[in-house]
């Protein structure tokens, strides 16, 4: 597969993802500048961690209106893979291709930590190499977190399985113990309608490398790299 990882002015992520997809699975992997518009060649975008345009304004705001996001969209209307890990999540919310929003942390702090997070959707090409409810560790890095929408987007996102991710306990219980930053049904990750975009708060690039002793992250890649191969 080959893999585009889009490069806002204040993204601090990208080289993190290309390092994982070119450097660990030996993947076809280019940089691309948020004001470039040819992505046809590409079979995934990565909308990667960091501050795009500094976060002014709304954290993601300002991205979603750079030349390279009408691409994006019609990428995924295609059935292209798209995915928004942390800042990029917040851009997909931003540009309507993922529902909701990402607002404040409950306790109104930046937050940097390694946190448990359940696998509740299994049947994606994102997370087909995870186990049921599997209760992975990811980092996360950020002070606009928490996911909120409106009770009627909760419930279809909840009836349509396209929750994928929820903060938990070690133990795998979702409450308000294991939500570190105040996200609505704790939520850490959805995907869209069709299942080919996904967003997440934590980072799965920052636990994929065994020099990190963290390898949770990785599955996500290989995941999307096994469903390839099966669709041969």
């Amino acid at each position: 597969m080959k893999f585009g990882v889009i490069v806002f002015p204040g993204s601090n992520c990208d080289r993190d993802v290309v390092w994982v997809t070119e450097g660990l699975l030996d993947q076809p992997t280019r940089l691309v500048w948020h004001q470039d518009t040819d992505i046809a060649d590409l079979d995934v975008i990565v909308l990667p961690g960091g501050f795009s345009y500094g976060d002014y304004l709304r954290c993601g705001a300002i991205a979603r209106f750079s030349r390279v996001m009408p691409e994006v969209v019609k990428h995924a209307e295609r059935g292209k893979f798209v995915i928004g890990i942390c800042n990029g999540f917040q851009v997909l919310t931003e540009s309507g291709l993922l529902p909701g929003a990402l607002i404040r942390n409950r306790d109104l702090h930046f937050i940097c930590d390694r946190v448990p997070v359940k696998v509740e959707n299994t049947r994606l090409p994102w997370t087909s190499a995870y186990d049921p409810g599997q209760v992975i560790t990811l980092p996360i890095a950020h002070g606009e977190g928490r996911y909120y929408a409106d009770a009627d987007t909760l419930d279809e996102l909840e009836t349509n399985n396209q929750v994928v991710f929820r903060y938990c306990t070690p133990d795998g219980a979702i409450d308000a113990a294991g939500n570190p930053n105040g996200s609505l049904n704790n939520i850490a990750g959805i995907c869209n309608r069709n299942g080919n975009v996904l967003g997440l708060m934590p980072h799965p690039e920052r636990a994929s490398d065994p020099v990190l002793g963290a390898t949770d992250g990785i599955k996500l890649f290989e995941s999307l790299l096994g469903a390839a191969v099966a669709a041969v």
